[in-house]
């Protein structure tokens, strides 16, 4: 297997050297630079690291191979255009960091506020950019190698819950292979970014359950930190599920709660001295009535791929009465019967994959939610509050389909216990076969 997972990444870096050149060098060496790190701290901190680093590797891989695709025909338009815009105020940042724009234009406005949505996006893009120069090849590779190193970390956020070797694998293969989140995480976006540091957030916590440590605690303010500078109102879901997960807790005794409100007083001070807290209450005054739900839901709803267009969620009775099809919308779309345009047509084999692992999802669920609820809890409040949340405000099948991988990304845990309970009933009924034979 390591054979071949070297052929394969030695006959990738040539193609991205020869197609792609001259944006490739720097590409390839962010590439280097980027797993050396991932593999370093694989080694380092997990018994499992032969497996993680070859799924590390094959995610890697394929990430690149679309990215490169993406890069040389041409297709960030039809795949995701908002890496133009990122690409565009990242060099705006490095031009006004450098004195050779003016802080007074409009670009350099957008690209250096910190006060809108995504603004994290702009600063990674430019600081980068400030390195190596401007090569959006380069800082899409870095995401591709963060939305790599995703599948390693789902492994031990799902071991962490299931102590299930096997649970775990299938959950990193998953989101390794996954096309949606190929075609996220290999560009420019902020999708890729968001899940991993999602991961990250709830593996912190999990571990913070069993045992109170300070880098933990520092990689979890860091990651909360990142999913604000990213998609604001995120941050606000997994506050809530981080909170609740150091409430509940995995243990019921003193020390664990005592442990869990040490952990949540140092979170919330360390946020409120960076002003993130500040900040996060400014985006929810601008952004977070129903209202402007309303608005942006309406924007959505009002193009070819929209759906219940004369849907009002800006009350309360409007958003309950729209759950329903927002949510069959967001988990199932798009419909194969529904496909009107070669962008959609082009999911159907995942979405027909997703559809068959359903089953396997209600089982994984009912299995976790009796067995081990207080170990999944961060995850569940989680998975539950965003579905509900996207369930609401979504209105167009496009942005349903690329939104639903920050949820997906834990529901593929919950797939791969419904698929380790049925693979074992299929070894017990084998067993029990052999035994009466004999």
């Amino acid at each position: 297997m390591n054979k071949i997972l070297a052929i394969f990444t030695f006959f990738t870096l040539l193609v991205v050297l020869l197609t792609a050149f001259p944006d490739s060098p720097a590409g390839i060496l962010m590439l280097v630079l980027g797993s050396a790190v991932v593999v370093s701290i694989i080694r380092h901190y997990h018994r499992e690291n032969s497996f993680l680093i070859q799924v590390f590797i094959l995610a890697l891989i394929v990430r690149v191979l679309f990215g490169t695709i993406v890069h040389v025909f041409e297709l960030r338009d039809f795949f995701g255009s908002d890496a133009l815009a990122y690409d565009a105020n990242g060099l705006r940042l490095v031009e006004l960091w450098l004195g050779t724009a003016s802080p007074s234009d409009f670009l350099s406005q957008i690209a250096s506020s910190t006060s809108r949505p995504g603004w994290g996006i702009n600063y990674l893009t430019g600081f980068i950019y400030f390195i190596i120069g401007q090569n959006i090849l380069a800082a899409q590779f870095f995401c591709a190698v963060i939305g790599a190193a995703t599948a390693p970390l789902v492994y031990l956020c799902s071991y962490k819950i299931f102590q299930n070797q096997r649970v775990g694998k299938m959950s990193a293969l998953l989101v390794a292979l996954c096309p949606g989140f190929i075609i996220w995480s290999s560009q420019l976006l902020k999708d890729g970014l968001i899940i991993f540091l999602l991961v990250l957030a709830m593996t912190m916590v999990l571990q913070l359950q069993k045992k109170f440590n300070y880098a933990a605690v520092a990689v979890l303010i860091f990651s909360l930190f990142g999913i604000l500078s990213l998609r604001f109102y995120i941050f606000y879901i997994v506050g809530i599920a981080v909170a609740g997960s150091f409430i509940v807790g995995s243990q019921s005794s003193v020390k664990a709660i005592l442990r869990g409100f040490v952990a949540l007083v140092i979170v919330g001070t360390a946020l409120s001295y960076l002003g993130v807290l500040e900040t996060a209450g400014t985006d929810f005054e601008k952004y977070g009535s129903l209202e402007r739900v309303q608005l942006s839901r309406q924007d959505l709803s009002h193009t070819d791929s929209g759906f219940a267009e004369n849907t009002d969620v800006s009350t309360t009775q409007g958003a309950l009465t729209a759950l329903p099809i927002g949510f069959v919308f967001l988990m199932f779309a798009p419909f194969p019967w529904q496909v009107s345009n070669f962008r959609q047509a082009i999911t159907l084999p995942e979405i027909l994959m997703w559809w068959a692992s359903i089953p396997l999802l209600v089982s994984g669920l009912w299995y976790t939610v009796k067995n081990r609820l207080r170990q999944a809890i961060p995850v569940l409040i989680f998975t539950f509050l965003l579905t509900i949340a996207y369930s609401i405000f979504q209105g167009n099948v496009g942005t349903a389909y690329r939104q639903r991988a920050q949820i997906q990304v834990f529901l593929f845990i919950f797939i791969a216990v419904g698929w380790t309970l049925w693979q074992e009933k299929k070894e017990n009924r084998n067993l029990m076969r052999a035994d009466r034979r004999r």
